[in-house]
């Protein structure tokens, strides 16, 4: 028996920009049949004349990761057509878990309600499967995390004993599921780590099996050629591909930029360099506020940056430089998360507004707050243009990530005021860059969602609408399709998009979440039998 059957869509197979109409049948978690189907019995019927049927969108730049365990619902990310999600990303990831990477974790983990019950990657998918979750999960491996499991945040190389350590690791990692490996290299520890750390690192994951090297770059301002270069040249002499996630040029000065950057990529590619980038639709980021301290200050880890932002002349020195550094873009940080109730009314608002309201200087304000809640503060910058974001978008070996967790406007996932990406990537690519902008036609645009991501990150059997595929799936209006996510309120759903399936399950009906939770975990880029 037929489970479904999908009438009269104009169907984008993700491959293919040229769309067709025709009808799709649904039995049990794969696509059985295409085309004209009139006249079979089928437990369901969908009537989606007049409506776009494409593949279930790929997130390939995630922060859910243990979001997955604290609610599996994942509402922000279905809703916007979502189906699978890549996590461990930005260097971090939940496991492995040794020593300092473990303790840190845990803390992590129990800002939303969960308990540290895995030491890997497989025990950890093992506890989301039986929780159960509404998308497909995949993970990376980050370099922070393993380098934190073997020298906790300690600044500077490696010895060959610790670097043979975290190597291990890695392999250890891939052989339990991950795609590969990333960097976060604006971020404690892995601004640390060195290009033989890293070359070594993505090396291990490569002999493992998950050739692929995804990097939160060392600069995405000033020196972001450099560290784009950097990237590129770790790909080729490690034999990886190499994925530069959210790519972008931060920072006015830096504006333009994305032109040589996207030059040297498309240079690498031709020199036989597996190289790509990701992207979300928006001029601002969305990162730790401790990013705008320099270097020094955070040498040494956590507790060390604490302790000079206690010491009194230290801290006057430091609201100086960051001062002459930034002038007058206080106004461009919008505090979005805290770690403590103590703060909690901050969030949502802009950091020289927050100064103003303390009797301080920006600086000193953002010092202060860091101080407050140890580090643990997350911000929104307002740092790039539109014209940039559609230059990257333009790419064709641009795939979309939301950069994102999944969460929902209720429940332990429902806290401060996160970026509106949260909630509105995917269908702000067809309201404002598709229909607005005209960037790309749709058939690309669901290109860079569906099979492009599933080739840059090794995601089998999804990503295409093919006979034998799973039935991923999403049906939306394609004159509709918009977000309503915005930084003032971000907890709203997009409009356009009627139903989403998981491995042949609706997880949406209508617009609205139905409960259902298929979604699997993708070890090496596969469901198990």
């Amino acid at each position: 028996m037929i489970d479904a059957i999908i009438t009269g869509a104009r169907i984008f197979d993700g491959v293919s920009t040229t769309p067709f109409e025709t009808d799709l049948a649904i039995v049990a978690d794969r696509i059985a049949l295409i085309g004209d189907l009139s006249g079979r019995d089928a437990r369901e019927h969908i009537d989606a004349r007049g409506r776009t049927l494409s593949p279930g969108f790929i997130d390939v730049h995630s922060h859910s990761d243990e979001l997955w365990l604290a609610d599996g619902r994942c509402e922000g990310k279905i809703r916007q057509g979502v189906t699978t999600e890549i996590a461990g990303n930005c260097g971090t990831s939940v496991a492995p878990l040794r020593g300092e990477a473990e303790r840190r974790k845990a803390e992590e983990a129990a800002a939303v309600g969960v308990e540290i019950a895995w030491r890997d990657l497989d025990e950890f998918f093992d506890l989301v499967e039986r929780g159960g979750v509404a998308l497909n999960v995949a993970s990376l491996i980050g370099l922070g995390t393993t380098r934190r499991a073997v020298c906790g945040d300690r600044d500077g190389r490696l010895d060959d004993a610790e670097l043979a350590a975290e190597c291990a690791l890695v392999r250890e990692s891939v052989e339990r599921g991950a795609l590969g490996v990333s960097s976060g290299l604006i971020y404690v520890p892995s601004r640390y780590a060195d290009d033989r750390e890293l070359t070594a690192c993505a090396s291990a994951a490569r002999d493992a099996g998950m050739p692929r090297y995804a990097s939160h770059i060392r600069s995405e301002g000033d020196d972001l050629i450099a560290a784009v270069d950097e990237a590129l040249a770790i790909g080729r002499d490690a034999g990886v591909a190499v994925q530069l996630s959210h790519h972008k040029a931060a920072g006015k000065k830096n504006w333009g930029k994305v032109h040589r950057s996207l030059d040297a990529i498309a240079r690498a590619r031709a020199r036989g360099i597996v190289a790509s980038a990701d992207v979300y639709p928006y001029v601002a980021t969305w990162t730790d506020l401790d990013t705008i301290l320099p270097e020094d200050a955070l040498a040494g880890g956590r507790e060390a940056t604490l302790e000079r932002l206690r010491d009194p002349e230290t801290a006057v020195a430091l609201a100086l430089r960051l001062q002459l550094e930034r002038a007058d873009e206080w106004h461009d940080i919008q505090i979005s998360t805290v770690a403590s109730e103590r703060n909690a009314s901050l969030a949502g608002m802009r950091l020289d507004d927050i100064a103003a309201a303390w009797r301080l200087s920006p600086p000193r304000a953002a010092l202060r707050l860091l101080l407050e809640e140890r580090l643990a503060v997350q911000a929104i910058f307002f740092a790039m243009c539109e014209d940039d974001v559609a230059s990257v978008l333009s790419a064709g070996f641009v795939s979309i990530g939301s950069d994102a967790s999944a969460r929902s406007d209720r429940g332990p996932t429902a806290q401060g005021v996160p970026h509106p990406r949260t909630f509105g990537t995917f269908p702000r690519v067809f309201g404002r860059y598709v229909r607005g902008r005209h960037t790309l036609d749709i058939g690309e645009a669901i290109r860079r969602m569906t099979s492009l991501a599933a080739d840059q990150f090794g995601i089998a059997e999804r990503g295409r609408i093919e006979r034998g595929a799973f039935a991923d799936l999403v049906l939306f209006d394609a004159t509709r399709i918009v977000d309503t996510a915005t930084y003032e309120a971000p907890y709203a759903y997009p409009i356009g998009i009627d139903d989403v399936w998981v491995n042949g399950r609706a997880v949406v009906r209508d617009g609205l979440p139905t409960g259902a939770r298929p979604g699997r975990a993708l070890r090496g880029g596969r469901a198990r039998a």
